[in-house]
């Protein structure tokens, strides 16, 4: 009796921790944040940064501040390198059975918190509620494949190379590892790399967009809830210095990062140089090409959603519609109804199907690149410049806006703009059309409307681009796919999610091996 009395005590003290630590986690999740001064998150802890600097996190919408983000020195920076580089002796040889089960909680936390992840992101990101809940899809789609790594993981091996002699390969983790994130998918792009990091046996180090730092802060509150050992995964805020003291730090072994063009370049040069593995998703300009036995109902459906989804904040938006042929009237009316009847605002209210931009800076470089268009002799068909949202008049919108008759060697044509603008291009044949994509500076991806499977086949074949789209506007592969890109939308290898992401986390061994059978004889 005494035994089962003690047992039952056991268990209802773990019950009762259990639901302080739910009561912890849901009275976070749901903070409005309005006067929170973030925290970073080091071997295990919160702890507030010893910065001297912060930034306001803004709703860009709404221009209500949300919260204060700490701008990080290296020394934190080294810090949570150094603790990372101490757990990864633990948790490199805990059994990837073991390890996924963290991941596998994880998921099953981010199931029960979705919606509110999916309400933050929109809050400090602006884009509609729809869009940051199918951006958490895809982060928990990441989790999910990463926990097949005791499978994806695994070797080869062959008897016998030589008379007696076997050889075989096996993967190791590389040690500590790091992700800098951009602002346009705070939920989403550090699942790309971090589940299979820490699934393959490496520890992990996040430093989100300080423009969009709280979605990633409620993600560590459910790493924590998870149990994850102390030292596995850890948050640092921070800037510029942060990301330099990441690039430098020789206890940091690989990094990935998704952004602009000229800072993949800057971040896979610089990270190159010190010895490390480094995967950079860079810019793009995504051209989609219609031809005439395109479905134009379905294609001008598809390619608004693609324009203007996500305010055309998306390395994977359609920038440029190449009409070919008989196209060009019929899609060029459609489209510029759907631009100019698309429903703007904040992302928040119900039927709302575009928000605004990250800040006013970029709502002023999109409106100036805009005219920059008009003034390379582009016609201004549907003008999204300086809306007036009612209930929001401060918020950093632009309305969809089309561009026609642009140049294809203009450099609105080469430049991304990142926005909610879509450039219409016309040419009379689909071998014209392929020849302008192949010779852009940019590979991420292109697409094609077309009812012609040959059409299809040639397209796929030919297209110069990492990802490629048949009657599709936004060709991102799922979480078991690599997220391709080519040219200088791409800088390094192995890309992230899927294979590519096992392989860029870990580093084969090859054992050659003889035993000699006079050993066996004399023992047996």
């Amino acid at each position: 009796m005494p035994t089962l009395r003690n047992g039952l005590s056991d268990r209802l003290l773990e019950l009762k921790t259990l639901l302080t630590q739910s009561s912890a986690l849901l009275k976070f999740m749901t903070l409005t944040n309005t006067t929170q001064t973030l925290q970073n998150y080091v071997d295990g802890q919160w702890c507030f940064s010893h910065a001297t600097d912060y930034l306001n996190v803004v709703n860009p919408a709404t221009t209500e501040r949300l919260a204060k983000v700490p701008l990080s020195s290296s020394d934190e920076v080294n810090q949570a390198a150094q603790v990372a580089a101490i757990a990864f002796q633990t948790w490199r040889r805990t059994p990837p059975t073991q390890r996924v089960q963290y991941l596998f909680r994880l998921k099953g936390l981010m199931e029960e918190q979705f919606e509110d992840l999916a309400r933050t992101i929109t809050l400090e990101c602006g884009k509609t509620l729809d869009e940051s809940k199918g951006e958490m899809r895809r982060a928990i789609e990441n989790v999910e494949t990463a926990c097949g790594i005791p499978m994806m993981m695994q070797g080869t091996n062959l008897e016998d190379i030589a008379s007696g002699i076997d050889e075989f390969m096996i993967r190791q983790p590389l040690g500590v590892a790091a992700v800098i994130a951009p602002f346009n998918f705070p939920g989403m792009i550090p699942f790309w790399f971090m589940p299979y990091a820490i699934a393959c046996g490496n520890t992990y180090i996040v430093k989100p967009s300080e423009k969009v730092p709280l979605t990633m802060q409620k993600v560590f509150h459910l790493l924590d809830h998870a149990g994850f050992p102390k030292g596995v995964v850890n948050l640092v805020n921070g800037a510029k210095e942060a990301v330099d003291a990441i690039l430098d730090h020789p206890l940091i072994q690989a990094i990935s990062f998704v952004g602009s063009t000229p800072v993949a370049r800057y971040i896979y040069s610089r990270a190159a140089a010190n010895g490390k593995r480094v995967q950079c998703q860079g810019g793009a300009k995504n051209p989609v090409i219609i031809l005439p036995d395109a479905d134009i109902d379905m294609t001008t459906r598809i390619t608004a959603d693609s324009a203007f989804g996500c305010a055309g904040q998306r390395c994977s938006a359609a920038s440029i519609a190449v009409t070919v042929g008989e196209a060009r009237q019929t899609y060029t009316d459609a489209i510029a109804h759907a631009a100019s009847t698309r429903v703007v605002g904040y992302g928040l209210d119900e039927g709302v199907q575009m928000g605004p931009v990250i800040t006013p800076q970029s709502q002023e470089r999109i409106e100036h690149l805009i005219q920059e268009g008009a003034a390379q002799g582009a016609t201004v068909l549907v003008d999204g410049r300086s809306p007036k949202i009612s209930g929001y008049e401060q918020g950093n919108f632009v309305r969809p806006t089309i561009l026609q008759n642009v140049h294809p060697q203009s450099d609105t044509a080469k430049t991304e703009i990142f926005g909610p603008v879509l450039s219409l291009i016309h040419l009379d044949t689909i071998d014209e059309a392929i020849a302008l994509i192949n010779s852009g500076q940019y590979g991420n991806m292109a697409c094609l409307f077309t009812d012609s499977g040959a059409a299809a086949r040639k397209f796929r074949y030919e297209a110069e681009a990492g990802n490629i789209g048949i009657n599709i506007g936004v060709a991102a592969p799922m979480a078991f796919f690599p997220f391709s890109g080519w040219k200088e939308s791409f800088f390094g290898d192995l890309h992230g999610q899927g294979h590519h992401a096992i392989e860029f986390f870990t580093q084969t061994k090859v054992i050659v091996e003889r035993w000699s059978s006079k050993d066996w004889s004399r023992k047996f």
